[in-house]
């Protein structure tokens, strides 16, 4: 006869079932809808409303430019996260605070006030585009603003891996006889890359589905500075539902490869760090 196990934690069903139920409503069941009404497509349909032209210069520059800017915040985010935690300055929490400040600002706000500061005219604008750098309604806008959405992911993922490293193992290399370089390099860099890797992996998907910032710098010049976002709400004004959810479903299952990806590397990141 087999003992029946006690869960001190009571309710273990009924939080189960709203848990599922919760999920299903606002993400499964949206999901299938999606899936569902393209199965009334044909194939040649979807692929000739997908992948035509003006969508693949779309993907291109989605893609592209948010492989960039996820780049760029795995590069910039690792130095500022490491001087964030490393060393104590004056201005240092107001810098901390300030790296969150793109998940606070308005989307739509962020994307008015780059295309400001980079225009012809902007504060920022009129110093480069006299050397030939245009960061408004080019593609290094779209670069600019999907860098700015994307930073926190890539410094707050870091960030707690930084607070909780030993620093006896830094000074066991040290007395070891290992400079600073080769400390870094074979104690510390091992451990931070699996996490780097994870917030480039999270700052990617987060550039992939944005519109709010991009919409006001990049000038959605169709082939040109039009992102696959973009073009899903050009189809929906034009009553082009179909051409809506073919983009729409291209976008889908690359978030879900995006999102099996960033699991197997933090599983990945976790088996690194038991080793």
């Amino acid at each position: 006869m087999t003992e029946k196990r006690f869960n001190p934690l009571p309710g273990f069903r009924l939080t189960l079932g709203l848990s599922v139920f919760y999920l299903s409503a606002i993400v499964l069941i949206p999901i299938a809808a999606l899936f569902i009404k393209a199965l009334d497509v044909s194939w040649a349909d979807f692929w000739r409303l997908a992948f035509n032209a003006r969508a693949l210069a779309a993907y291109k520059l989605t893609f592209g430019a948010s492989l960039v800017a996820a780049l760029a915040n795995a590069v910039f985010g690792t130095l500022l996260a490491w001087v964030l935690v490393r060393y104590r300055f004056p201005g240092r929490r107001l810098i901390d605070a300030l790296v969150d400040f793109p998940f606070a600002l308005p989307t739509a706000v962020a994307g008015l006030t780059l295309a400001s500061l980079f225009s012809e005219n902007g504060w920022l604008g009129r110093f480069l585009v006299p050397y030939g750098i245009r960061g408004a309604f080019t593609p290094l806008g779209v670069v600019i603003a999907l860098t700015f959405v994307g930073l926190p992911f890539a410094v707050r993922t870091l960030q707690p891996v930084l607070e909780n490293f030993d620093r006896g193992v830094e000074e066991a290399a040290a007395t070891l006889g290992a400079g600073r370089l080769r400390t870094f390099l074979t104690v510390i860099a091992p451990t931070l890359v699996p996490t780097i890797v994870t917030g480039f992996a999270l700052a990617f998907a987060r550039a992939i589905g944005e519109y709010g910032s991009i919409v006001f710098i990049s000038g959605n010049v169709p082939y040109q500075t039009e992102i696959a976002p973009f073009l899903i709400v050009m189809r929906l004004e034009e009553y082009d539902y179909t051409g809506a959810m073919a983009l729409a479903v291209v976008l889908m299952v690359c978030s879900f490869l995006l999102l099996a990806a960033i699991n197997w590397l933090e599983h990945w990141a976790s088996h690194f760090e038991k080793q």
